[in-house]
């Protein structure tokens, strides 16, 4: 097994304090700048728009379909291959033209480069809102059945602090990533829903794999007078070299996705590379110290309650 660090004894938990306040200022400046701005941008997944199906001559690039619409204003359309290299799907947010109008002028200005050869348009349909409507809350149903099945196996498989600390951590994750969406002014897309709920996973990944190594601890011998919070702590520190592992190695493949995937991946890239560093983020500084501040809360209530007792 490859480890990067030997041995470490780095006190997460102790500083969880310093953590709360950074956590609440990124929640805040998530909420604030969608405030701001209104909610989110949405693309035409969710908003309507037209689909445009286009076969070329020759086989053009992402890039020259996409100059040869800019002087039309339609140089920002997200534009994917269809199957065939010769073969594209250009998506147009709602404009007041129809689509066959939209159409036509999308096939006068491809036509006006010679390099694209001739072109044929083989589909162009509208996408009213009302489907719009329906995605939304069908992406909204999807994260909440998700966040619904974690809470279940967690509780079930560990116990409710856990459970409740990991969809916390969730919830923390997701609203910085949305933020960090509002904030560069990006688009919420299909993709990028399929990149939440992949933060979502990864998040809840790595919080199971250090409360699994606390209770594989507890389970062995436990040296007299050590805390919970002591305990949670080298839980975290013996699974740090597995979390900051994955950690990099899901960074780096984003970022190259980030870098080099083209516009139509960039903004699920862009969540992905947020997500994992919120996630890594919340694993130490957000579920495990709940969990130990809980665990806490509850110990300092039944010594309470035992002192009364003896009183009486």
């Amino acid at each position: 097994m490859i480890e990067l660090f030997r041995n470490p004894r780095w006190d997460f938990i102790g500083k969880r304090k310093w953590a709360y306040l950074a956590s609440l200022v990124f929640v805040l400046l998530s909420l604030g700048s969608l405030a701001a701005r209104g909610g989110l941008r949405y693309d035409i997944d969710f908003t309507g728009g037209t689909l445009i199906q286009v076969r070329f001559e020759r086989a053009p690039s992402v890039a020259r379909i996409r100059a040869g619409l800019t002087p039309i204003g339609l140089g920002d359309s997200i534009i994917q291959r269809f199957g065939d290299e010769r073969e594209y799907i250009i998506r147009l947010a709602l404009k007041e033209l129809g689509s066959e109008e939209i159409a036509r002028r999308v096939q006068d200005a491809l036509a006006a480069d010679p390099s694209f050869g001739a072109l044929e348009i083989r589909r162009a349909e509208f996408v009213g809102p009302q489907v719009g409507r329906d995605l939304q809350l069908q992406a909204l149903y999807a994260v909440l059945a998700g966040v619904l099945g974690i809470l279940l196996y967690i509780a079930l498989r560990f116990d409710l602090k856990g459970g409740v600390a990991a969809i916390v951590a969730v919830f923390h994750d997701v609203l910085v990533c949305l933020g960090a969406l509002s904030l560069a002014n990006r688009e919420f897309s299909l993709p990028v829903l399929a990149a939440f709920l992949t933060v979502i996973g990864y998040s809840v990944n790595d919080t199971i794999v250090a409360y699994d190594r606390l209770r594989e601890n507890r389970g062995k011998f436990v040296p007299k007078g050590k805390t919970f919070a002591e305990q949670m702590n080298d839980a975290v520190n013996q699974t740090l070299s597995r979390t900051v592992l994955t950690a990099l190695t899901t960074f780096f493949s984003t970022a190259v996705l980030l870098v080099f995937g083209g516009k139509t991946l960039e903004d699920f890239a862009f969540v992905l590379v947020i997500g994992v560093i919120t996630g890594t983020y919340s694993t130490i500084y957000v579920a495990a110290a709940i969990v130990v501040d809980w665990t806490r809360s509850v110990e300092g209530r039944l010594r309470r309650g035992k002192k009364a007792v003896a009183k009486a």
